[in-house]
């Protein structure tokens, strides 16, 4: 099933599936053994514009519809899942804020840098104690003369090993209750008292970098503040709800690849005497795990569409989110399902595929949170 593509949107599909299929999707398993981070395939996509996809032209961007940016996703998420999330990250969450909330002086400075893949962008909201809950942050930026000190500790940043600049949620008022009283600050990485920990040993997305990011005293000028003071939460939310479209077109991509690798190997497992695809149960396996994902798929690019004209209700990005990252997740599973013995190894990308997907209904807001979101504009609440 197709979804209407511009011109530049097919092209950029096309594009991206050729560089995924014919490097990225080769070096997946050993980057995922061997927990390797794909900064070069970081740079590969910095020369074919990708860094800055997101980005405005006057800035050294691409400034590619989002439906384009969700597309892209997809096709290196099919090849590898790590690489996509590295990638969106940077794109949406570590430079959109800026795009969207930054100084003239702010995006003059950072975006050309973020835009060129010369810098690395990350997101820092969560923290120990805080994940859903994001009043209940700790980190904190208090002032000083006419700049800034911030302390504090981040959990859970991806890229948070190799970025080179940090959007950093902290409280500037903790009198304030709530999510009041917090706002956004651009920590370039090279700063006395940024210290990135060492990286977390993860079920999934081994090839993506995830750290503690710990923020020890750290002098900002005042031109590091981001927005509006006091403003940040509602930043977050602006920010969250156009980046969730990344996180399904990821989910969209693993499904893609679990659904074509069990059709391949259906046809050429031979059990019975015959090959398993050619049992009725197995067929009807195959048409759920397709067309769950399409769904998803059109769900994914409907959110896009949406965000391209202006206009997109966060339940419509919550659907699309809670749909694709738990066809993913069911998805691969049946994927593993139907390779049999040969699902449970690593000779075949089953089982990447399966631990990579579940983390797609946890990071940028679970299932449980996603669910609120529709029901309460369901409720009118």
């Amino acid at each position: 099933m197709d979804f209407q593509l511009t011109e530049e949107e097919a092209l950029i599909q096309k594009t991206v599936r050729q560089w995924a299929r014919t490097t990225l999707e080769p070096r997946a398993h050993e980057m995922d053994e061997n927990k390797r981070f794909p900064e070069e395939e970081f740079q590969d996509l910095a020369k074919l514009g990708l860094t800055g996809m997101l980005i405005p032209q006057a800035y050294g961007g691409a400034d590619i519809s989002k439906v384009a940016m969700a597309l892209v996703m997809e096709e290196l998420a099919w090849a590898d899942a790590s690489t996509s999330i590295t990638l969106g990250v940077h794109a949406s969450v570590g430079t959109t804020p800026i795009v969207d909330f930054g100084t003239e002086e702010q995006k003059k400075e950072w975006l050309p840098q973020l835009a060129s893949g010369e810098r690395m962008g990350a997101f820092c909201l969560s923290e120990p104690h805080a994940g859903s809950d994001v009043s209940a942050i700790k980190t904190k930026a208090e002032k000083s003369g006419d700049g800034w000190v911030l302390n504090g500790t981040k959990q859970w940043i991806t890229n948070g090993g190799h970025a080179g600049l940090f959007v950093v949620a902290a409280k500037t008022d903790p009198s304030a209750e709530g999510h009041k009283g917090i706002s956004l600050f651009l920590v370039p990485r090279e700063l006395d008292g940024v210290q990135p920990g060492p990286p977390e040993d993860k079920m999934g997305l081994r090839a993506s970098s995830t750290t503690p990011v710990v923020f020890d005293d750290v002098r900002l000028p005042p031109e590091a503040l981001l927005g509006e003071t006091g403003k940040g939460f509602y930043h977050l939310m602006v920010t969250l709800n156009a980046s969730r479209i990344g996180v399904a077109a990821q989910a969209v991509g693993i499904a893609m690849r679990a659904v074509d690798s069990t059709v391949a190997y259906t046809k050429q497992r031979v059990q019975f005497g015959v090959p398993i695809a050619d049992h009725q149960a197995v067929q009807f396996m195959l048409a759920d795990m397709h067309l769950k994902t399409e769904a998803s798929h059109l769900l994914t690019l409907d959110a896009a569409s949406k965000l391209d004209q202006g206009a997109l209700p966060p339940e419509i990005a919550s659907m699309a989110k809670v749909h694709a990252s738990e066809t993913a997740r069911w998805v691969t599973d049946k994927a593993v399902q139907l390779h049999g013995g040969n699902g449970y190894t690593r000779d075949y990308c089953a089982e990447r595929l399966y631990r990579d997907a579940k983390v797609t209904e946890i990071y940028e807001g679970t299932s449980e949170i996603q669910r609120t979101v529709i029901a309460r504009r369901l409720l009118g609440l």
